[in-house]
């Protein structure tokens, strides 16, 4: 029986769990794993109880790609699937925890997750 690494274990779970955002333009998913038990996940959406991507001004702007997604008149309502994760672990548990994302985090992503405390993240 051929198992899989825990990094390729971890990085399907993160593709799966961008399966429940709600954006229409990019679904990101990220879980974040200390001594290979996962602490937390998340994936990119509106703020619970909110209205999602059918209200969102950036799915209907006229925002250039790669512009930002957060300020403007095409901010997008979104909270990304990193930050959504960090939100929902415990900061004594992502001190040293790596993070499995399915895309590039933002540059306030990648602050987020230094501030946490997150080691290493692993795109794939």
């Amino acid at each position: 029986m051929s198992r899989p690494t825990w990094s390729t274990y971890f990085s399907a779970i993160a593709s799966v769990v961008a399966t429940r955002a709600d954006c229409e333009r990019r679904k990101v998913g990220a879980v974040i794993v200390k001594n290979n038990r996962i602490v937390s996940t998340g994936y990119n959406g509106a703020a619970s109880g909110m209205p999602g991507c059918e209200s969102c001004p950036r799915r209907t702007s006229t925002e250039e790609p790669g512009s930002s997604y957060d300020t403007g008149p095409g901010a997008c309502v979104a909270i990304h699937g990193e930050a959504n994760a960090l939100l929902y672990a415990d900061r004594d548990k992502t001190e040293g925890a790596t993070m499995y994302v399915t895309s590039d985090p933002c540059g306030g992503c990648l602050k987020l997750i230094a501030g946490a405390g997150i080691a290493e993240v692993i795109v794939g």
